[in-house]
């Protein structure tokens, strides 16, 4: 079994805390190989962001899990030599299955997120309660979920969104024990996340359900996966050199900052730094179609990366500064 505090990297207590009090979100970034990893630390303590790195359950299938512990080790060991170190938390998302969960503790997460919420309500009180019970021995922090969100990534897909009912917000989180949240109320995972008619606007999201929520348990950490934005000037890139992504839609990133405001202290965002690599890697190949070298088209994939972490962090998520 590996520590987490061995590594370097902190639980979710400390920093929704934080996040709370001083009303904006910590970051919550999906990474796969290594360039994504560099630009979310780059990005992160170049904007004094603290951070969660997240690795879904396919990511982990991809990159080795033993690759990918130490990949995440050498990151902290950047981020510890650095001048203004920040605080980083390794974090497991949607994770689906209690052995899993178990894994990626004795592997050096320190925070898991266990998603039972496609299981029946008293069934994910159980699953959830079990993983919490175990992560709790190794000072752990453990994320759950209520409520349903449409969409794909990853292994996740589900076509119709389930709001979560306030009314079991309170009943779950005293049975089960869990550290924050997880909610639906109106985001949805990938890229097409809104299906719009010409002139209609993306749905507002359900504050009303998360006010609700806020009321049934104050001051408890409430997360929003789904939260990219699909940012437009990336969607263009990638169907101006070849692409074909009609329709792609996300989430205002007013509505995200409003979120981030409140007790939402976790926002989760994946598509967005995918599309971001995609769309440069896309010109960059249009560009220069003779280049081979992996250096040259990463690289600046790499670096735009960044560029969108540090803005998300400074004018969406009001987590720059923070570390």
């Amino acid at each position: 079994m590996v520590s987490y505090k061995d590594l370097g990297f902190v639980n979710t207590k400390d920093m929704f805390k934080k996040a709370m009090e001083g009303k904006y979100a910590i970051p919550a970034y999906n990474f796969n190989n290594m360039e994504q990893l560099q630009a979310i630390i780059s990005g992160c303590l170049e904007s004094r962001s603290p951070v969660i790195l997240q690795v879904s359950k396919g990511a982990r299938d991809y990159a080795n899990q033993t690759l990918l512990r130490y990949m995440a080790e050498g990151a902290m060991a950047v981020v510890k030599s650095h001048k203004t170190p920040v605080p980083v938390a390794l974090h497991l998302d949607h994770g689906d299955t209690y052995e899993l969960c178990v894994s990626c503790i004795e592997s050096g997460f320190s925070s898991v997120m266990i998603d039972g919420s496609s299981h029946p309500f008293e069934e994910n009180i159980a699953l959830t309660k079990k993983v919490v019970d175990y992560a709790h021995k190794y000072d752990v922090t453990v994320e759950g979920e209520l409520g349903v969100l449409a969409g794909i990534e990853e292994h996740v897909s589900h076509e119709v969104s389930h709001y979560t009912d306030p009314n079991d917000v309170e009943k779950f989180v005293n049975a089960t024990g869990v550290d924050s949240l997880a909610i639906s109320i109106g985001t949805s995972h990938g890229a097409y996340k809104f299906k719009l008619k010409p002139g209609e606007k993306v749905p507002e999201l359900r504050f009303d359900i998360l006010e609700e929520i806020e009321k049934r348990i104050p001051g408890f950490p409430i997360v929003l996966h789904g939260s990219s934005s699909v940012l437009p000037e990336y969607v263009q890139i990638i169907n101006q050199n070849g692409g074909k992504m009609e329709g792609a839609v996300g989430v205002p990133e007013d509505q995200l900052r409003k979120a981030a405001a409140s007790s939402v202290c976790k926002i989760n965002i994946d598509s967005d730094g995918r599309l971001v690599m995609t769309a440069i890697i896309r010109k960059e190949f249009n560009k220069n179609p003779g280049n081979f070298d992996p250096r040259k088209y990463l690289g600046p994939a790499r670096e735009e990366l960044m560029k969108m972490i540090i803005n998300k962090n400074k004018e969406v998520l009001g987590s720059a500064g923070r570390a």
